[in-house]
């Protein structure tokens, strides 16, 4: 099939693919009949949309904007990392995590990362582009394909720097809400800051959703500047205070409080005193903590923390009145860090186009 530059479809609303339709000669319901099949049937081939003419099943004018899988990771512990085939050759990473009630999708706002963080693999690599709306929407699509269920919540914590991304991320979850039924107190937008970004994030999301439900994680992954640095070299141009201040005037802006992710790294910030020295940090702040032990990737030597080691950090917050939870490490056997699976298959856009790893 013969497809022009036209945009994809997928990213667009009902009344949208109306006026898509309409602008095609076609009427008003085939626009309908097109975000049903999108939305609701996940279709990504025009020939599988049986509803419509065959003509337009054989020369269809725009590209669903469906990606295809390249790869496909399984974890024993149900947790799914496929890796997606973009439209110009290009791969990215997307998550399943599944629980009893619950399914959430980690999805990718960009390919490859610019932050270069020293502990992700994603950032070894470093930035090709940011990804389009549909390219965004799809990876909740495909997690909901591969695993036969829908999924309930959606992160922003795959590939990549939500901020440096902010229209196409806040479109997305526009479109998550409103054609997938998503609530967007279920989505979460991870980040480990970009400078004079978090105000504008709420502004924008109050001017082009009319509300700003979804959960700000904000990565500190260290309690003091210094150390931060050393983990994430683009803090250097963000000093702590600063990114409190920003986190400070999201809340006000926004009305929603923030929560902190802080990566627990064996024998480097995992100990009473750095715990210590995060509740100092952080008073005054309606905030919560959300502890991640590391996952190991080969290019570093940073060590997963002990279990008495992330316990004790637990503890140590808890004693100071700090809101703080420890999230379950998941797929560690599926390459599910962010990066992993895409760096160590190394895929190439030629190698991609012709369909091989």
């Amino acid at each position: 099939m013969a497809l022009t530059t036209e945009l994809p479809l997928l990213g667009r609303s009902e009344a949208e693919l109306e006026q898509w339709a309409t602008a095609h000669g076609l009427p008003a319901f085939r626009g309908r009949q097109l975000h049903g099949w999108i939305y609701g049937r996940g279709v990504s081939d025009w020939r599988a949309i049986t509803v419509l003419p065959a003509a337009l099943r054989d020369a269809p004018p725009a590209p669903l904007g469906r990606s295809r899988e390249h790869h496909r990771s399984l974890a024993s512990d149900g947790t799914l990392k496929l890796l997606l085939d973009l439209a110009d050759g290009l791969t990215v990473e997307t998550v399943g995590i599944p629980t009893a009630d619950r399914l959430t999708v980690c999805v990718s706002s960009q390919v490859g990362c610019p932050m270069a963080c020293r502990f992700c693999a994603t950032g070894k690599g470093g930035l090709q582009r940011s990804l389009a709306v549909h390219e965004i929407v799809d990876q909740v699509l495909s997690v909901r394909e591969a695993m036969q269920r829908r999924p309930s919540h959606v992160v922003f914590m795959g590939m990549g720097e939500p901020l440096l991304n902010i229209d196409a991320v806040l479109a997305a979850i526009d479109c998550l809400g409103r054609d997938l039924g998503m609530a967007h107190r279920q989505i979460t937008v991870s980040t480990v800051g970009v400078p004079r970004t978090l105000p504008q994030l709420a502004e924008q999301a109050l001017a082009r959703l009319g509300r700003c439900q979804f959960t700000l994680a904000v990565s500190l992954h260290a309690p003091d500047q210094a150390l931060r640095e050393h983990l994430i070299p683009a803090a250097r141009s963000y000093p702590y205070e600063q990114l409190l201040d920003d986190c400070r005037h999201y809340v006000a802006i926004s009305g929603r409080r923030v929560s902190f992710e802080y990566i627990l790294l064996g024998g480097l910030n995992d100990q009473p005193h750095h715990a210590d020295a995060l509740a100092q940090l952080l008073r005054g702040f309606q905030s919560h903590v959300n502890l991640i032990p590391y996952n190991p990737i080969a290019e570093e030597e940073y060590q997963r923390p002990t279990p008495a080691a992330v316990e004790g950090f637990r503890r140590a917050l808890q004693a100071r009145h700090v809101a703080v939870s420890v999230r379950a490490s998941r797929g560690l056997d599926a390459d599910a860090a962010c990066g992993q699976l895409r760096r160590r298959l190394q895929v190439s856009p030629q190698a991609a186009a012709a369909g091989r790893p």
